[in-house]
């Protein structure tokens, strides 16, 4: 249950549809699969595979995003193609040009789709109208930009804005690297990239081996700042912060699963015990995080 990354967004105050008025909007774009020549569909899915599109417990919603993508590599279509335009330039005398290339590549495509694999992923997204979060559980931006588009198309106004705190992540890392101390209830941890500023960007990594002050201190004073940080928050949960505000790798710690598993023994609904214990955990946690950086900056 528990979201491995997170993209966080600021969900305005002014926030209040229900989890019936979101499921609502969600279900005029409830997935369906794409014909055979859709190259990618996306629609909403039902998160814990019930048939709701939100699922709903104490003001925290989580919603879905499916992604259906055919398989369908370029080097095939590549190699395909240039065996047709061979057959071509015998017939012809003479070799295609360029855009009778490009449209030996397109009837390529079209012919090969059908019978091309497809797969899909799902991509979750929380949204705390509690705290005012909008958290989407991708590692990258692509798949977060995915989710943000389909949210944009439903939810109009759309509801939620970048987070930024008044301390930059850069410069709040690299300071508690040079004083080998956490802030508040975080403790540093042993994964680090510290990447220099320059054009050369030049990138000195550590995994799960400890940075000593006085190296920190060095790669200072050559230009480098901090953009990676493992670290610990309450003993509760480890994740890794990086220069862009994305919190990466989460992972509940013993305390937590124990408390979980004892929940979930207790309570015969083991998802809404695994969901209310992370949105519970999270949200404290981002909440700390912001006024660790200074607190949120207006914009």
């Amino acid at each position: 249950m528990w979201f491995k990354n997170i993209k966080i967004f600021r969900l305005s105050t002014h926030f209040s549809l229900s989890a019936e008025a979101i499921e609502s909007v969600l279900e005029k774009a409830r997935f369906t699969p794409g014909s055979s020549l859709d190259m990618v569909s996306m629609g909403w899915v039902s998160p814990t595979d019930e048939g709701g599109l939100v699922h709903s417990l104490a003001g925290q919603y989580l919603i879905s995003l499916r992604v259906d993508k055919k398989l369908l590599p370029s080097s095939v279509v590549n190699q395909v193609a240039r065996a047709r335009a061979a057959d071509i330039e015998e017939q012809q005398g003479y070799k295609p040009g360029r855009k009778q290339m490009k449209e030996i590549k397109e009837r390529v495509t079209e012919e090969l789709l059908p019978k091309a694999f497809s797969v899909h992923r799902d991509t979750r997204v929380w949204i705390d109208t509690r705290n005012h979060w909008l958290a989407i559980d991708a590692a990258a931006g692509a798949k977060a930009d995915e989710v943000i588009g389909m949210l944009a198309k439903a939810l109009d106004p759309f509801p939620a804005t970048p987070l930024y705190t008044e301390i930059s992540p850069a410069s709040a890392m690299t300071q508690w690297l040079l004083e080998n101390d956490g802030p508040g209830a975080f403790t540093i941890d042993q994964d680090t990239e510290l990447r220099s500023t320059s054009e050369n960007r030049a990138t000195v990594r550590y995994v799960r081996h400890s940075i000593e002050t006085d190296e920190v201190r060095k790669h200072v004073q050559n230009g480098k700042q901090c953009t990676r940080l493992a670290m610990t928050w309450a003993d509760r949960v480890s994740f890794v912060l990086t220069d862009a505000l994305d919190i990466k790798r989460i992972s509940p710690l013993d305390v937590l699963k124990e408390n979980q598993e004892a929940l979930s023994t207790a309570d015969a609904d083991a998802f809404d015990t695994d969901f209310a214990l992370m949105t519970g955990e999270l949200g404290k946690m981002l909440n700390d995080l912001v006024d660790a950086l200074g607190g949120e900056k207006k914009v």
